[in-house]
């Protein structure tokens, strides 16, 4: 079966659009475009007479209630299959959700002109040997023009960025972000990495003899490998793929360039061909999301591929989306910066039958006799007042003095002051419920 492409793309009639599935209508690419366009307005009538921001469980896979398993494949998403397939017969992922991921990111990039966002794909693990560059090794060879930055310099990125953006691609990022020291040597590419997930954020520098300034562009999609986790604002603009070691008995089979690009190449030229048609189509489209906020941001290019593709793929690309988010969730509670603070002090009031108010000693105490915490380490003598205090301040929360129950004040802090980070950083840890979320609103 081959792609219906206008010929050629330049004339300026009617063009033949590639058939595209409507997510929870098998057939629907079938249908002449008279029956697509009824039965579009008649989709988003319903959709006005839903109150907003109604979200069935359903809404999750993108079927709604009428969603059909087995939908019928299309041509973008044998497409996907094919890819699929390719991918997994070289590298072991983490999880069915993460390969989803990875095929739907690898897609993505050939309508790069068409989104808003560049998501970042995050392929990260715990030690060397987890497939990390293997998967890079493939992603060359089916990402839309891709440019490979190892060992590269900042102002060398930023002159490969043009208008048409490329993919790149970042291995061994421990050796550029892995320390402190070396994260501040290479700030200029993490300032890169970040300003490019999301377009119309270029960079000025001055160039030349006369030191006229110059804008760089620098919005483009990024695969980035390396042991352990990137920089928390990289993570947070990822689709993160946890790689780990091969277990006995998983099998892959080896990578050849020689012997293997030359499929994978005539596999991204389809993929290119396909996607061609779709970029003003996928411009405009407006996916329903399970996730909201950046996380939505990062996901929306691989959500609104999966919808043209058809087929499995809306459904499987929701769940991935779903799941994955909400385990990168749930890693960050357990980071030691950002909410992990948050997490372990609710679990201390917790621990403590909730009370009003806890001394900043007993605080530290608990903190610092958790030993699968790292605040013990984190200085001699473990975590001090003045760091706690450095920690919470980051989110609007100051010691102060309070009533003990012996009816003496001491340097403390009320439970009220953390109620609101907890909702908003840790929700999951020990959640509050109603009365505790009312009580905890009121002035301390």
């Amino acid at each position: 079966m081959q792609p219906v492409n206008p010929a050629p793309y330049s004339a300026s009639s009617q063009t033949n659009w590639p058939a595209v599935a409507v997510p929870g209508r098998p057939g629907a690419h079938l249908e002449d475009p008279a029956t697509q366009a009824v039965a579009r307005e008649e989709r988003e009538a319903e959709g006005r007479d839903k109150a907003p921001g109604l979200r069935e469980a359903s809404s999750l896979t993108g079927g709604g209630s009428d969603t059909v398993p087995g939908a019928e494949p299309t041509y973008g998403s044998q497409l996907l299959d094919e890819l699929r397939d390719r991918i997994a017969r070289f590298v072991i992922p983490p999880s069915e959700e993460a390969l989803d991921a990875v095929v739907l990111w690898v897609a993505a990039t050939h309508l790069q002109s068409s989104w808003q966002h560049a998501p970042r794909l995050a392929v990260v693990g715990p030690a060397k040997r987890c497939g990390k560059s293997r998967l890079l090794d493939v992603l060359t060879e089916t990402v839309h023009n891709p440019v490979i930055t190892v060992n590269s310099t900042a102002a060398a990125i930023f002159r490969s960025i043009t208008e048409e953006p490329p993919t790149l691609l970042v291995d061994e990022a421990d050796t550029i972000f892995g320390s402190p020291k070396q994260a501040e040597k290479n700030e200029d590419l993490r300032g890169l990495l970040n300003a490019g997930h999301q377009r119309g954020r270029p960079v000025l520098r001055v160039v030349g003899k006369e030191h006229a300034p110059h804008r760089f562009e620098t919005f483009a999609m990024a695969a980035i490998a390396g042991i352990g986790n990137l920089p928390d604002t990289i993570m947070d603009r990822s689709v993160v793929i946890r790689m780990r070691r091969r277990a006995e008995g998983e099998r892959v089979s080896p990578y050849r360039t020689k012997r293997d690009s030359t499929a994978l190449h005539e596999l991204r030229s389809r993929l290119a061909r396909w996607a061609k048609p779709l970029a003003d189509r996928a411009l405009h489209l407006e996916p329903e999301m399970p996730v909201e906020d950046r996380a939505a941001d990062t996901w929306e290019p691989l959500v609104i591929v999966a919808d043209l593709a058809g087929g499995m793929w809306p459904e499987r690309a929701r769940a991935a989306c779903a799941r994955m988010v909400a385990a990168e969730a749930e890693a960050e509670e357990d980071s030691p910066s950002n909410a992990r603070i948050l997490a372990d002090i609710r679990r201390a009031f917790a621990a403590a039958g909730d009370p009003e108010s806890v001394s900043t000693d007993a605080l530290l105490y608990t903190l610092n006799s958790d030993p699968e915490a790292p605040w013990a380490d984190s200085a001699r003598g473990g975590l001090t007042p003045r760091a706690l205090s450095a920690m919470l301040r980051e989110f609007g929360i100051k010691s102060g003095n309070v009533r003990m129950p012996d009816h003496t004040q001491r340097k403390g802090y009320t439970r009220a002051k953390f109620t609101d980070a907890w909702k908003r950083y840790c929700p999951t840890v020990h959640p509050l419920n109603a009365p505790d979320a009312a009580r905890g609103t009121q002035p301390s």
